[in-house]
């Protein structure tokens, strides 16, 4: 028996040693982005993997300084996906409470018509997520997109990593940079020429609205980005858009 826990505990001594070379591996490489952009991320390696396999090798990318983004973009942005971004400290717990009653509610919805009628076909519940902008950045970075307490867990430790070592406008650069705007379109850069034949420099506040109201499901609008819901949300995210406050 002692040989036994003698055995355990040298297996777990080199699982915590390997997690910490792990997060060490994540520190130096989130601290290199200080003065280099990542020429891709892990959700852009899987996306042009899976157009790949679809025949499509399309990739628009175009990174800029974030000194080429327009202010009106990055407000949008801001007051789209993540209104508290300038102040918050990388994790809004309130939002993520909120988004998991949301989900829970919306699956005991999808069970409560399966019980009333069992052959009828049931839509998977919308699962809504209320990350912020350094988390979504986070997960994009450099993990998968599964699922599960362990892969969240990375995604809280590298999204305060990121805004210790990068800070807020660091960040936002980066997130606009590398952020998914079509089938194989990333940045702002490229979804400003793509779109609206512009620099991201250039973008007004209406073409930076409707920019920020596709983010949560760009493919699903790119070939549609003047339908009316597009500029219903985006006339929205403009009014909202004063009030969005960017990092200094």
């Amino acid at each position: 028996m002692p040989a036994f826990f003698s055995a355990l505990g040298r297996v777990l001594g080199l699982v915590l040693l390997a997690l910490c070379c792990l997060q060490l591996y994540f520190v130096v490489r989130i601290a290199a982005m200080h003065v280099l952009t990542p020429s891709s991320t892990a959700f852009q390696r899987a996306q042009l993997i899976s157009l790949a396999e679809q025949g499509q090798w399309t990739w628009n990318q175009s990174p800029v300084a974030g000194s080429a983004i327009s202010d009106s973009l990055r407000r949008a942005v801001i007051a789209s996906e993540d209104a508290n971004f300038a102040t918050h400290g990388g994790v809004e717990w309130d939002a993520i409470k909120q988004a998991q009653r949301r989900n829970e509610k919306a699956q005991a919805r999808a069970e409560a018509k399966l019980k009333r009628n069992p052959d009828a076909v049931i839509k998977p519940a919308k699962i809504v997520g209320g990350s912020t902008i350094s988390q979504q950045l986070a997960k994009n970075l450099f993990l998968s997109g599964e699922r599960s307490f362990l892969r969240k867990g990375q995604e809280l430790v590298l999204t305060y990593m990121l805004e210790w070592i990068l800070g807020k406008d660091r960040i936002l650069d980066i997130y606009l940079n590398n952020v998914e705007w079509g089938s194989g379109i990333f940045g702002a850069q490229a979804a400003a020429q793509f779109y609206f034949h512009t620099d991201a420099a250039k973008l007004s506040a209406a073409q930076a609205a409707r920019l920020a109201v596709m983010l949560p499901a760009p493919r699903r609008f790119e070939d549609k980005p003047g339908s009316r819901y597009i500029q219903r949300r985006s006339r929205a995210i403009q009014g909202r858009m004063r009030g969005a406050d960017l990092p200094e």
